[in-house]
């Protein structure tokens, strides 16, 4: 019998050497001075913030959800990786932490040089949006897992907030505003609902007009990264809620008290045409704990705060918190 080489069975470790110097630059970029040695040891190193006087380390992970699919049939990678750093620490500020590092993974069946730096390239300008370092990941050649242009996303990112700052959200009380930060289109999430309304049911194309550019870059407009905006206003707020997976009916009761709910006026909504297209095909009460219907971030503040709040964000009044155990009122 030949003996046979690991890249006889569809694994060429020449190439992922290859991918890992590609991509160097790109990683240092995203580098702080918090970053102890460089890419390509065992583990990433960061030294502690200095400034805390009881640091709490959080931690996320998330992935883009089938958006990846509609990335990888269409050829445009450029983006998704932008999607997959805002996922995480869109989650992390919502519990008043900083975002210092991230980590990636990314499994193919076949290493595809050139689309897996395009990703990487995206992942390490989201990281830059927020403001951490991308410090390390796995890159995994795994045929049999996975097959053709198929691959896979995760993303893992480490944060550090004062440990009085994680009690915040017990200062809200009904009578607080909820101010709405728009999305930038349909984020990472809810995109198997997508797919079926306007590929299988309305039979929609890529490349089909909306509103004056091919639909497919409409739907892969990256997930807003928040933040800039979460640094600038963080002392003037009780509370954020990322509004992902569930919308808001969903994830608005995750930083309210057991005996608070919340009312939102419908018409103050600032929704997206995007939106507006999937209303008319999916049930009222499906929409809003699908989609985030054009509202990215929902801030719990007290009123004496609002102006602030108004003048130094894009954002919004929608509603307010009221007493009514933990549920959601759409008006």
């Amino acid at each position: 019998m030949k003996k046979i080489t690991y890249k006889d069975s569809g694994v060429d470790i020449d190439e992922g050497n290859s991918f890992v110097e590609a991509i160097k630059p790109y990683v240092k970029n995203t580098f702080d001075k918090n970053v102890i040695g460089g890419i390509g040891s065992f583990a990433g190193a960061y030294q502690m913030p200095k400034g805390f006087k009881e640091p709490v380390i959080l931690a996320t992970t998330d992935g883009v959800g089938t958006k990846l699919r509609l990335a990888i049939d269409s050829g445009r990678l450029g983006s998704v990786g932008i999607d997959l750093v805002a996922m995480c620490v869109n989650d992390l500020i919502c519990n008043n932490a900083l975002p210092m590092f991230f980590l990636d993974y990314y499994a193919s069946g076949k290493l595809d040089k050139k689309d897996a730096l395009e990703v990487l390239k995206g992942i390490a300008k989201g990281c830059e949006i927020a403001g951490c370092a991308l410090i390390g990941g796995e890159t995994a050649e795994m045929p049999g897992m996975y097959h053709n242009k198929d691959f896979d996303l995760c993303g893992f990112a480490v944060g550090i907030a004062e440990k009085s700052d994680l009690q915040k959200e017990s200062q809200v009380r009904a009578g607080d505003i909820l101010i709405a930060l728009p999305s930038s289109g349909i984020h990472s999430n809810g995109y198997s609902l997508v797919r079926k309304i306007l590929f299988d049911e309305l039979k929609m194309n890529f490349e089909d007009d909306f509103f004056g550019k091919p639909l497919i870059e409409t739907l892969l407009i990256p997930t807003r990264i928040y933040t800039d905006v979460y640094k600038k206003i963080k002392d003037k707020i009780y509370a954020l809620a990322h509004i992902t997976g569930g919308g808001i009916v969903e994830n608005l009761p995750r930083v309210l008290g057991k005996n608070l709910g919340a009312e939102i006026s419908k018409k103050l909504i600032k929704t997206l045409p995007i939106f507006d297209i999937l209303k008319q095909n999916v049930q009222e009460n499906d929409i809003y704990r699908v989609f985030n219907m054009g509202i990215g971030m929902i801030i719990v503040v007290p009123k004496q705060n609002v102006s602030y709040i108004l003048s130094n964000t894009d954002g919004y009044e929608i509603g307010q918190v009221i007493d009514h155990s933990n549920e959601i009122k759409l008006i």
